[in-house]
């Protein structure tokens, strides 16, 4: 299946902060503002994750603690440097599922495409898959959870595909670069 084609999908971006878009049938959800995925409130158990968030707006939003700065923040450590197994990939893999139990119940996607510097962590995504299905229970289909085809190059590549695009539906002639 195409990224853009007939299905429903969110992308969500884990790294300096966290964000995404969600395309319904092919075409990109726009409001009145560009969707702030990032600045959902998901439960925060602070018995079992006393760090307060670090969003400058909202503290404990999504983004406040699951994205890299809060990982940083949190364990006094990027999370590129922490290690396999540590304690910081089941508190973020129960942030990640929490946000996306709650796109997958607002915006009903056939899949989510998590990509990001945080999601290069492997051991994320089969954590995220099931504890998805569990906050479920039943209730939807999990969406597909994968990362981008596109590996670590979707961003660059994104932005090269945004800016052709842009070019091709202005009124003004492209030049011919083979004369």
């Amino acid at each position: 299946m195409a990224l853009l084609g007939d299905e429903s999908v969110s992308v969500v971006t884990v790294g300096t902060g966290l964000g995404g878009g969600a395309f319904i049938d092919g075409r990109l959800l726009h409001g009145r503002l560009h969707p702030e995925m990032g600045h959902i409130r998901v439960p925060h158990d602070r018995a079992r994750d006393p760090f307060p968030g670090n969003c400058p707006y909202h503290g404990d939003c999504l983004e406040g603690l699951a994205a890299g700065p809060a990982i940083q923040a949190r364990w006094g450590q990027p999370a590129h440097l922490l290690p396999g197994g540590h304690r910081a990939w089941d508190l973020e893999a129960e942030y990640l599922a929490l946000g996306i139990l709650s796109w997958t119940c607002t915006l009903s996607p056939e899949r989510i495409v998590l990509g990001g510097g945080v999601m290069l962590r492997a051991e994320l995504f089969p954590k995220v898959r099931v504890r998805v299905a569990e906050l479920l229970n039943g209730y939807l289909e999990p969406p597909e959870i994968v990362p981008p085809e596109l590996g670590t190059r979707a961003g660059v590549l994104g932005a090269i595909a945004l800016a052709d695009a842009c070019y091709k539906s202005t009124s003004t002639p492209r030049p011919d670069f083979a004369s």
